[in-house]
Parts: C-alpha cells; sequence; structure tokens
C-alpha cells in the first residue's frame, strides 16, 4: 500500500563469490519455509522527525503486514516506544536531564554509557522485560570494577536507580506503559556503620593495613589532631568540620557575608562539589541542607583569628605587589580565591598522615561532629538539623556512633540499676512500704491476719 512501507521477503543466504548477500536475488525466496518477511515503514519521532523503522523475522507475510499496520495505529509516544532502541532512549533522556545537579549528571552519565547501554542498549525499548534485566544485572555483578573486584552492592544500586529514573520518563512520556525496572531483584546495600579508632582497631591496622569503611577518631585523637594542625592555613576549617559537621562542599562554598560572628552563628546556603574535576558551585544538596549552624564562643574565636590572618596575608601580597583577590570566601589560598574542594580531601591526608593519627576520611569528620555532639548530650534531632539531614533516622543510624566512654558509663548504669533491684528484699520491702497504711502498720484495705499463737519467729524462743 502506497505511503504505508514495503513489506517484503529475505533470507541470509550469501553470494559465494562476493560474500554479500543475495537479498531479492536468491533463487529460493518462493520456497516455503525459507527466508522470513519485513517490513519499513516511515513514522515520526518524539521530536517530530520523519524516521525510517525496519522490522523482521516475520513467518509470512500477513503477519509482517498486521505487525506493520498496528505499528502505525499507535500514537506518535508509542511508536517510539515500539521503535527506539533502550541505547537511544538512555542517550535522549540524558539530553533532557538540564535541571539536575552537575554531579548528579556526570553519575547518570556513567552509568548509561558505562553498564546500560553495553549491556541493554540493543533491546527494543517498548519490549524491555523485568527478566531480561535480572540477566543484565546479574552479568554486571560478576564484573570486576577499576580496583580489580567484584562490583559492590553500591555500584549495582546505583545503576538500578538511573535505570528506574530514565524508565519513569519513558512512562511518563507515553512510551511504556510500565516500568521493568521495578522488579529487578538487587543484592541488599548495606549502609557502612562508622565505628571509633579503639586502641585494639589501630593495633590491627598498623599490623595488617586493613580499616574500615567508615572511622572516627575518639575525643583525645581528634584533639591531639588539632593541636597538631593548629599552624596550618585552614585550622579554621577543619575545627568547623571537626566541631560543626560542615560538609566539604558546604565549606569550600562558605562565605563571610552568610558567617555571623557577632551572633554566633553560620548559614549554610551554598556549596562547591566537584564534576570530575570541574567545580561547580549552587546550592545544597537540599531543602534540609539550607539551614543555620549555632557556633559556641571558641568557635567564633577559631574564625576571628581566621579572618584576621587573612586580612594580614591579603595586605602583605598587595604590598609585595601579588594580585590577591577580595573574593569573599571564608576559605581561600595566597591569590584569596576559593579553593578546589578535592585540594581539601588531600590536604586532610597529608596531615593526618604527618600527624601519626589512623586514617579518617574528610567525611568522617562530619561523622565525628554528631558522634561529639551524641556524647556531649545533645539529642538526636538537635543534631539532625546541625547536619542538614532531611530525616533523623539517617542521623540515627548512619551519623552518631557511640563513643567507648559514653558506652562504658551506659553499662556501668545500667549494671549499678540491675546490682541495686536485686538486693535481698529490696524489692519486697519497697512493696510493702507503698501498700501500708501509714498509721495501722498493715495493709489500708485488707484487715490484719490473725495471730499465730503458737509459731514461733525469727528471734523467738
Amino acid at each position: 500500500m502506497q505511503g504505508r512501507g514495503v513489506i517484503a521477503k529475505r533470507c541470509g543466504c550469501q553470494n559465494p563469490a562476493t560474500n554479500r548477500p543475495l537479498g531479492k536475488a536468491c533463487s529460493r525466496l518462493p520456497e516455503r519455509g525459507h527466508g522470513s518477511w519485513y517490513f519499513h515503514c516511515s513514522t515520526r519521532n518524539l521530536l517530530g522527525q520523519v524516521e525510517r523503522v525496519r522490522r523482521g523475522g516475520y513467518p509470512s507475510e500477513e503477519a509482517a503486514r498486521r505487525a506493520r499496520d498496528e505499528l502505525l495505529a499507535l500514537s506518535r509516544e508509542e511508536q517510539a516506544g515500539r521503535s527506539w532502541t533502550v541505547a537511544r532512549w538512555l542517550r535522549y533522556w540524558l539530553s533532557t536531564r538540564t535541571r539536575i545537579r552537575p554531579t548528579t549528571k556526570m553519575h547518570y552519565t556513567r552509568d548509561v554509557e558505562t553498564f546500560l547501554i553495553p549491556r541493554i542498549g540493543q533491546l527494543i525499548l517498548g519490549n524491555l522485560t523485568a527478566r531480561q534485566l535480572n540477566t543484565a544485572f546479574a552479568r554486571l555483578a560478576v564484573t570486576r570494577n577499576r580496583s580489580g573486584q567484584p562490583q559492590t552492592a553500591c555500584t549495582l544500586q546505583h545503576v538500578h536507580t538511573t535505570l528506574r529514573a530514565a524508565l519513569n520518563a519513558a512512562v511518563r512520556e507515553g512510551l511504556i506503559v510500565d516500568n521493568p525496572a521495578r522488579r529487578v531483584e538487587l543484592p541488599a546495600r548495606e549502609r557502612p556503620h562508622a565505628v571509633v579508632w579503639t586502641e585494639a582497631r589501630v593495633a590491627e591496622w598498623e599490623a595488617t593495613g586493613e580499616r574500615p569503611a567508615v572511622a572516627v577518631w575518639t575525643a583525645a585523637q581528634l584533639a591531639s589532631f588539632l593541636d597538631y594542625v593548629r599552624g596550618d592555613s585552614l585550622y579554621a576549617l577543619w575545627w568547623l568540620i571537626a566541631l560543626r559537621g560542615l560538609r566539604r562542599g558546604e565549606a569550600a562554598g562558605l562565605r563571610w557575608a552568610d558567617v555571623d560572628l557577632h551572633e554566633g552563628q553560620l548559614s549554610v546556603v551554598r556549596q562547591r562539589t566537584t564534576a570530575g574535576y570541574d567545580v561547580h558551585e549552587g546550592p545544597p544538596k537540599s531543602a534540609a541542607s539550607r539551614r543555620t549552624v549555632a557556633l559556641d564562643r571558641h568557635t567564633v574565636r577559631v574564625l576571628r583569628q581566621h579572618r584576621t590572618r587573612q586580612q594580614e596575608q591579603r595586605t602583605r601580597r598587595v604590598g609585595a605587589g601579588k594580585v590577591c583577590h577580595d573574593s569573599g570566601y571564608v576559605f581561600t589560598g595566597p591569590d584569596g580565591l576559593p579553593l578546589h574542594p578535592g585540594y581539601l580531601t588531600q590536604r586532610l591526608r597529608i596531615l593526618v598522615d604527618r600527624a601519626g593519627l589512623p586514617p579518617i576520611r574528610l567525611h568522617d569528620l562530619r561523622h565525628g561532629a554528631a558522634t561529639l555532639a551524641h556524647a556531649a548530650g545533645a539529642d538526636m534531632k538537635t543534631i539532625q538539623d546541625q547536619l542538614g539531614h532531611a530525616t533523623i533516622r539517617l542521623t540515627a543510624d548512619v551519623y552518631t556512633t557511640v563513643l567507648p566512654a559514653t558506652a562504658r558509663e551506659a553499662a556501668e548504669a545500667t549494671a549499678a540499676f540491675l546490682l541495686a533491684a536485686g538486693k535481698p528484699g529490696a524489692e519486697v520491702k519497697q512493696q510493702i512500704d507503698r501498700s501500708r497504711d501509714p498509721e495501722r502498720g498493715r495493709p489500708a484495705t485488707e484487715p490484719g491476719p490473725e495471730p499465730d499463737r503458737g509459731r514461733v519467729g525469727p528471734g523467738g524462743r
């Protein structure tokens, strides 16, 4: 039918002389069961552009015609779902993600190009099934990462999150009816639990070189580090993260305009993050991250001293004829410009190594801030607000670790309570004292028992 494409038969036979497909020239095409039927026709994609669609493998001319007519009867969106590959949709979806953070865009792109397209990119979007996805993720799970280790549950979960987001968008656009990624089964992702660098763990690390995924210093170890870095130009930054729990990007993006030393508080209204090596400055990662952080008197004093040194350094550089920008950031390099967030991570690693302390990450200082606040008696809601968490569960489950001294005090108090309650006659005596009539010396609601004249009690004859 003119305008509705072409239906034809073809096979895989090749010309022995040229090794090229014979196509319509194959003499066996008229034979029943030799080759298969296909169709090709024109449709319009989501952008309104004309596209050629070619499908084959049908057992009869009637089956190919029926498949073609069904395709042309669909809406533009449904046609795209039947004709677009998963790879094409994923790349189109990425191109429409214009309102997400650069770091999120980078992670989406990595998942799409590195993990998803090589495994399911050739599949037709509208025909995608949960069985195909489970097979793809099972094969991905046995591959190796850049360190030569099997892919972690965290990586699988991240890739799955990206795929679900992309297919949810396909559902909203009308390309598919259901999201098969919802039925993918993955290994459970266990959140790493922060542990404290006790003497036993330090000894094991020194002997084996193995360290916990997330570890925090004790109060004594943190105090030792802060004393060691007292002369460092970023001393105020280490103090601020360790005591008030700012994220790396929040500290890197902090400006003096957001710090009120008179009132003793600072406002988290921006962050500097990295996508690859490029730095991007924008709002905090969530609405809960936009917050006001209270500052104690000592922290205020540390920040005042830091500002004085910063101003003195700027004066010296300008006096020496060197360029020094008045950028307004709290933590800057010698030229007055804000620091690259990656530099903070590298600098901390060097300082920790020089101080001879067990290793921690920069983010572990944030974990430690929550732990210290908890040990000092701060309630969980206060710690949640301090750290800028959306839920109190995250604060309780991940960011607070009971310090050994705090746990020991709780254990001693529990044991003392039990021992006091277990003293001979203690509980019985308390119950009797509460129930006796103070005037008669016997229970107030029941008559006293008749005296037993023949009974010999303690102290009798």
